[in-house]
């Protein structure tokens, strides 16, 4: 018979560890546990005693009994990364598990409050995906802003309008500069999720990352993970055209980058919130300069210092989630619930919940002025549910048709 802390869940630690970028020997150095106990418990071999897993908890900054919640099952679809290819298993395992994470964090809020219905315009079957064409590409972001009535201009806030459209997202320092985002559907709730990396804390950037990211919800849903090995950079070049024609529609910004200088594009920056290289891109797949024109561009773009960073950049504010930090403020001054309580029910310590919320730091740590309490004696999430937005009627929109040989 085993001794120690029944009910220890091994995957916790796996997971937990491979989330603060731990191995088991720094881990031990850490902790003052042996590597072999680790080891032993991540197996499910030995359970950790009450005073060791205390340790292993601090040193992992998560409270003891996160390790007794059983692993949920995330279901079987894979995860973009918006990323360059030269980035770490590491950090792509902590991302995913950052998102993991924002997705347990979601399921408890849903006991409580109602997140807006997802309403995507469009799924594709994994054979559709596979036989995608640039021109329906194009096709599905001009559908994707007409299902969302957002007009043929510039788009105000994008995390906005993926919120609105039921999708969840957080944005935080990753620690990573070349990773940008990852995204995934969760099985569970059917839901789609989105975390964004906040390093490069640019504004352009990571409106461009959040509707690369669209792009792979909408395009690339039911393909397989060997697809997405096989085809992973098919699958970002086309989740990268999403996002261009989604932020820059071809029938409305070809008028403006009809003869595009690095001043006028400067110009457009702070109109269309997207950056001069991404403009630049636009205008050449669009075909509205030249190859030769082009490589001028690119040449005075580069004279220019802005490789390293663009004018503006510092100017406009980057876009942050609402759901998320809406719904927690929602529980705990309309709500009944007390900081202690909710950190408690959640079970992630108060840092992580404030980076995957979106909240200031300390918030869930700082003193409430006041805590409105429902008038019923319970709040009944089943019967009370409080809904964050109110998403627009979703329409129908077929997949553009499609010659087959």
């Amino acid at each position: 018979m085993r001794t120690g802390v029944a009910g220890f869940q091994g995957g916790r630690l796996i997971q937990a560890r491979a989330a603060r970028g731990m191995t088991q020997s720094a881990l031990s150095e850490l902790s003052g546990v042996s590597s072999p106990s680790i080891s032993k418990w991540e197996r499910g071999e030995q359970f950790p005693e009450p005073a060791a897993l205390e340790r292993v908890a601090t040193a992992l900054e998560l409270p003891a009994t996160w390790f007794l919640r059983p692993m949920p099952d995330f279901g079987k679809s894979g995860y973009f990364f918006r990323s360059n290819t030269s980035l770490t298993k590491a950090a792509r395992t902590i991302a995913s598990i950052r998102l993991e994470w924002l997705h347990e964090l979601s399921a408890s809020i849903q006991e409580w409050i109602g997140w807006p219905a997802v309403n995507l315009p469009v799924s594709l079957s994994r054979e559709e995906a596979l036989l995608l064409t640039d021109e329906e590409i194009e096709d599905i972001a001009t559908q994707c802003r007409q299902h969302w009535r957002l007009g043929m201009g510039p788009i105000d806030d994008v995390i906005r309008v993926m919120e609105s459209a039921g999708i969840i997202t957080t944005r935080e320092p990753l620690g990573y500069i070349k990773m940008d985002g990852v995204s995934r559907w969760f099985d569970v709730d059917n839901r789609p999720y989105v975390f964004l990396a906040a390093d490069k804390a640019s504004a352009v950037r990571s409106r461009f990352d959040a509707a690369h990211e669209l792009g792979h919800l909408i395009l690339h849903r039911h393909l397989t993970k060997a697809d997405e090995e096989e085809r992973y950079s098919e699958l970002e070049r086309q989740a990268h055209l999403f996002a261009s024609a989604f932020l820059m529609p071809a029938e409305s910004i070809s008028l403006e980058l009809a003869h595009p200088t690095l001043d006028t594009l400067q110009v457009l920056k702070r109109r269309w919130k997207v950056s001069i290289g991404a403009m630049i891109m636009r205008a050449s797949t669009l075909n509205l300069i030249g190859e030769a024109y082009t490589t001028r561009l690119w040449k005075n773009y580069s004279a220019r210092g802005w490789r390293k960073g663009e004018p503006l950049d510092d100017v406009l504010e980057p876009e942050s989630p609402r759901l998320m930090p809406r719904a927690i403020k929602m529980l705990l001054e309309q709500g009944g619930f007390t900081k202690p309580y909710l950190i408690e029910t959640i079970g992630l310590p108060a840092a992580d919940i404030e980076r995957l919320c979106s909240l200031p730091e300390g918030y869930m740590t700082g003193e409430m002025a006041s805590v409105i309490q429902l008038n019923s004696p319970v709040f009944r999430p089943a019967q009370t549910s409080t809904t964050v937005t109110n998403p627009e009627p979703a329409r129908v929109i077929s997949l553009p048709s499609r010659k087959r040989m």
